[in-house]
């Protein structure tokens, strides 16, 4: 599997009830939960599929090397619970693969620590992906706190015409137009159930034995990218991922990422390197070249409105965009 590699972590000792470990004995679902100084968030998300997960289930939190308290945290909240802490941060990709090789469900669910399970969501999931076998990965629907729709449970691949309408700013001007904006799929508000190329892994269901087979993870993609280039490669084997709507969770998105323009530079590090992956040869010149005037003509987008309406936002964004831009060099050489 990639990413199996030892590492130094210390098992926090938790204390076994039997509750919990008669819903752990052959579990259908194995839970994942990377964290990452999201220490109240990840309380509240185990919280949540305690309360909100009646199928038979295990779930591991492994904490990424927080800095905040989350492990000592996690442990004294639910002593019943198993816990990896980390000394190193390997990154949501290699936690994952390292934390899959310590689970044994039928099925894997990669959860983030910022979500919250509604309505009995993780049951639903399962019944889905029962009644429809062939997807091979199966997510959900996303809300954002305030129960609005997050559109960003699922994606579609990157084409030479979906860069194209980003480059041009297309995307961002008519963000609710399938055509305009393809790798969004927008104007769907993920109320219907629909065959997607991409899952989020934020929410995200696999068969551990296809899991294994694909490899997991590749731990090259240090953050975003993992689950494209996964879901890529598992369409390859007859895999077609699906969304249902009657699985809802609550995603805040991004809050292990607080530095917006180096958010940006690891999303471009990973479109450039899935586009050297899974892009026909003959497009990819193209393609990058298309990449690489997508930054630009926000920065370029941005700084015009920053003077037109002088508000601060504009400002924040242009000077984002404009460390992006400065940074080119590095996010176009991609992960290698």
């Amino acid at each position: 599997m990639r990413g199996q590699v030892n590492q130094p972590t210390r098992t926090i000792e938790v204390k076994d009830v039997a509750g919990l470990a008669a819903r752990a004995a052959h579990p259908v679902v194995s839970i994942i939960v990377v964290s990452y100084n999201t220490r109240e968030m990840t309380l509240d998300c185990i919280r949540s599929v305690i309360a909100e997960t009646r199928a038979r289930y295990e779930l591991l939190v492994y904490d990424n090397a927080s800095s905040d308290g989350s492990a000592e945290a996690i442990a004294h909240a639910f002593p019943t619970i198993r816990l990896i802490a980390s000394e190193v941060n390997h990154g949501f990709a290699r936690a994952n693969n390292i934390a899959a090789t310590m689970v044994s469900g039928e099925y894997l669910l990669l959860l983030n620590p910022d979500t919250i399970v509604l309505d009995g969501g993780i049951d639903k999931l399962l019944r889905f992906a029962r009644r429809r076998p062939a997807a091979r990965i199966w997510g959900g629907r996303t809300l954002y706190g305030d129960r609005s729709l997050n559109p960003t449970n699922c994606w579609g691949r990157m084409s030479l015409w979906s860069v194209t309408s980003q480059a041009l700013g297309l995307t961002r001007l008519f963000h609710d137009n399938g055509f305009f904006n393809p790798e969004g799929y927008g104007g769907w508000q993920r109320d219907s159930e629909r065959e997607v190329d991409i899952v989020t892994g934020c929410l995200f269901l696999i068969e551990r034995v296809f899991w294994e087979r694909l490899g997991g993870f590749d731990p090259i993609f240090t953050m975003y990218g993992e689950e494209a280039d996964l879901c890529l490669r598992a369409r390859a084997y007859g895999a077609r991922p699906a969304i249902t709507p009657e699985c809802e969770i609550v995603h805040y998105v991004g809050a292990s990422t607080s530095v917006r323009a180096q958010k940006l530079e690891m999303l471009l590090k990973a479109k450039v390197t899935l586009m050297r992956r899974h892009f026909p040869r003959w497009q990819l010149p193209v393609g990058l070249a298309l990449l690489s005037c997508w930054p630009l003509s926000r920065m370029i987008g941005s700084g015009v409105l920053r003077a037109v309406s002088r508000k601060p936002r504009w400002a924040e964004t242009n000077a984002a965009w404009r460390e992006v831009w400065r940074q080119r060099r590095d996010w176009q050489r991609g992960y290698g």
